[in-house]
């Protein structure tokens, strides 16, 4: 079984409200950067890529 990659979203701000994205597995993968108790949420890559594109849009 493959590892998850994580790493810090770059949608992720500078303050203390973070989280961390798995790219590498069949569903992306998505934590919360200090909890990792609170557990994950994983979603398709097709659906990722809505979300992250409906934020960027919005932050426009």
């Amino acid at each position: 079984m493959t590892e998850p990659n994580w790493h810090k979203s770059t949608y992720s701000g500078d303050d203390d409200n973070c989280v961390e994205v798995a790219g590498n597995l069949a569903r992306v993968h998505v934590r919360d950067t200090k909890d990792h108790a609170k557990g994950e949420l994983a979603a398709a890559p097709a659906a990722w890529a809505a979300f992250t594109g409906f934020v960027a849009a919005r932050a426009r």
